[in-house]
């Protein structure tokens, strides 16, 4: 076997073992079947495969077989055959080749491989970073030529906008995002106009997930300064985003929590005063059968129970005081509440389901807070499930992690998308009778000892987790 013919198991492969030089597969008719990332760029995604000829972009050679006779024949030792390459729009340039004649079975491929003319690393790296940079796991890259067609994308970039990147190379970008309006669109046309983007935000939802976007863009040009492509790049900043509004509904929590602090005994004394005289009154009403006034005043004294109640969940809202940190096992704590949490079901027609962990780590938390937090999980789940259904606490164990993720997932109707993020702010609520500071309390518990609490709801069904991380043994 002479050093220009291999025979291996898919040319395909072969191509992309070969690092950042430009690689491609043509048939015996010299028609490309297949290329590799730095291929496509170097033609501005010009080779469309099964189509594109090796004539097309190398104009000087006439076949794939008198090219292959030509780079085993003619150059030297140690040296390559030198090619014109046209890379698009009258753009040509001289780069050293090598044309191998490959087999698998009975089927008989040629395989193109390009090299700079220039013999320098710098250039090699240059190369490496640019595939590296592509292929970066933390970046979404889009390469655009200039009739807007997709030239390359990322790992990242297919996977945030769900798309197939085999099946969009080449193609319009209007028909890649046609499903989207066009307002709407991630890329504009407008963008080979030079109507450029830096630090700009965007949030896009691929029917699976929201995601929130820091996106920049900028032209490609060739060495005479006209327009050749231009490149789009994001960065997905969802994390960062949770994690502001996270810092800004916790500021929220500590002013409620200052404000409850130093206002909740001055409530409480004139309410106090209140009720002892309406229990009075109410007393000598029923002893002289005025059942009205009677009315009036159980009215009155629920409504001021109903006041005592938010002013004992204000005061939650600032750090709890004598709170008892302690090692406590989180199984413990589910079965201590199932007890109320079944009666509560009983009168919803709801159902109880448990799966505890056996043996699960121990957590530091105080175990009587942790009780009110998943009471109100639960108790939420099951008002939600108007017309019965099962109501689903499970425990997880991440040892990588080192955290205890309890789940509570409910069967109702979920909630809508656009109230989701709200749930966790103080008096938002969608109950007619609720204060909207049960989950407010709850967050700010779970985020005392270090953990914290999610929520997901896909249109059928809520699912609150709890993560706590876990002592060392």
């Amino acid at each position: 076997m002479d050093m220009f013919r291999i025979t291996m198991p898919s040319p395909q492969s072969y191509i992309r073992s070969l690092g950042a030089v430009s690689a491609a597969v043509f048939d015996e008719c010299g028609i490309i079947v297949d290329c590799n990332r730095q291929f496509s760029v170097l033609f501005n995604g010009n080779c469309d495969l099964g189509k594109t000829s090796l004539s097309e972009l190398l104009p000087e050679e006439k076949s794939p077989e008198a090219l292959r006779l030509r780079c085993e024949n003619g150059p030297e030792a140690g040296e390559m055959t030198e090619v014109t390459v046209n890379s698009g729009h009258g753009h040509t340039t001289v780069m050293r080749c090598s044309f191998l004649n490959a087999e698998n079975g009975q089927r008989k491929w040629y395989v193109l491989v390009l090299h700079d003319r220039e013999v320098s690393g710098e250039l090699s790296l240059l190369q490496q970073f640019s595939g590296t940079f592509v292929k970066d796991v933390n970046l979404g890259v889009l390469l655009v030529n200039n009739e807007f067609q997709l030239v390359d994308i990322s790992e990242l970039a297919c996977s945030i906008l769900g798309i197939d990147r085999q099946s969009s190379i080449n193609r319009p970008m209007e028909d890649i995002f046609q499903s989207v309006p066009k307002e709407h669109q991630l890329v504009q046309r407008t963008l080979l106009d030079g109507v450029l983007v830096r630090n700009h935000a965007v949030s896009w939802t691929n029917n699976r997930e929201r995601y929130e976007l820091l996106m920049d863009s900028n032209l490609l040009r060739d060495e005479a300064g006209n327009v050749v492509g231009a490149y789009v790049i994001f960065k997905d900043v969802t994390n960062l985003r949770s994690l502001e509004m996270q810092v800004q509904r916790s500021d929220r929590l500590a002013m409620i929590g200052q404000i409850a602090a130093g206002t909740a005994h001055e409530i409480r004394n004139p309410l106090t005063s209140i009720k002892g005289f309406l229990q009075v009154l109410n007393r000598t009403f029923y002893q002289n059968g005025m059942e009205r006034e009677q009315g009036y005043t159980d009215l009155m004294l629920g409504e001021i129970d109903r006041i005592n109640e938010l002013v004992n969940e204000f005061l939650l809202l600032s750090k709890p005081k004598n709170v008892t940190y302690d090692k406590i096992d989180m199984s413990s704590v589910i079965r201590d509440i199932l007890p109320i949490i079944n009666n509560q079901a009983v009168l919803h027609n709801v159902t109880i389901q448990y799966q505890s962990v056996y043996q699960i780590p121990k957590i530091v938390a105080d175990r009587e807070l942790l009780k009110q937090v998943f009471i109100n999980l639960c108790k939420n789940g099951i008002e939600a499930m108007v017309q019965g259904g099962t109501l689903t606490i499970i425990e997880r164990v991440e040892y990588r992690e080192r955290k205890i993720h309890v789940e509570v997932h409910d069967a109702g109707p979920g909630i809508p998308a656009f109230l989701i993020d709200k749930i966790f702010d103080p008096f938002f609520t969608t109950k007619e009778s609720g204060t909207g500071l049960g989950l407010s309390v709850c967050q700010r518990i779970i985020h005392d000892i270090g953990g914290s609490i999610r929520v997901s709801s896909k249109g059928y069904g809520t699912t609150f987790t709890v993560s706590m991380p876990f002592s060392p043994s």
